[in-house]
């Protein structure tokens, strides 16, 4: 009984002691744990506006602000921007499944299942559209598929156009081209 005694003690001790041991090893991992600063919005609308004239309009479900060096928004489930022209009308209108705003690069990265309309019918489709708010353009590196109303399909292996799509360039562009028509989106 007396060596029964002393071995569930020994067991008891060295169980406290690894345990002890673990929580330490848990306060070190938890106390290294740094939290990024984040703000989260939900079911946002952002009005775009230079010289009091309405430009844009971005909606999102979802918003997320991170508040690092390098301070980014983060759209984690899509988001839809719509141009107007001088009179307010929708000159385009871009839709994707996720999206995210660099704040010091001034740029948009919209990936998944873009789409991009225009007022023409233009139908703009890829996985992957940059937006350079500084030069005003869109751009894209991968593959891009734009549908004209009149049937005209065509693809390319790159992108590049100013916000309203009026003056595009479509990289090693292949596809059916209906007769008489012009390659702008």
């Amino acid at each position: 009984m007396k060596y029964l005694c002393l071995i569930v003690g020994l067991l008891t001790s060295m169980l406290v002691a690894s345990c002890e041991n673990d929580l330490r090893d848990v306060e070190k991992v938890s106390s290294k744990k740094q939290d990024v600063p984040v703000d989260k919005s939900y079911g946002v609308t952002i009005i775009y506006s230079d010289s009091a004239k309405v430009k844009g309009k971005l909606l999102t479900p979802e918003l997320l602000q991170f508040h690092t060096a390098n301070p980014y928004y983060e759209f984690p489930k899509g988001i839809t921007i719509i141009f107007f022209d001088e009179n307010l009308n929708e000159s385009s209108r871009v839709v994707s499944d996720y999206a995210v705003r660099r704040e010091h690069e001034k740029q948009v990265e919209l990936r998944k299942n873009v789409v991009v309309t225009n007022v023409k019918g233009d139908v703009f489709k890829s996985e992957e559209l940059i937006w350079d708010e500084v030069k005003q353009q869109f751009f894209s590196n991968q593959l891009v598929n734009i549908i004209k109303p009149d049937g005209t399909n065509i693809f390319g292996s790159g992108f590049r156009s100013d916000q309203n799509f009026d003056k595009p360039i479509i990289e090693r562009a292949y596809g059916n081209l209906a007769t008489g028509n012009q390659l702008g989106f």
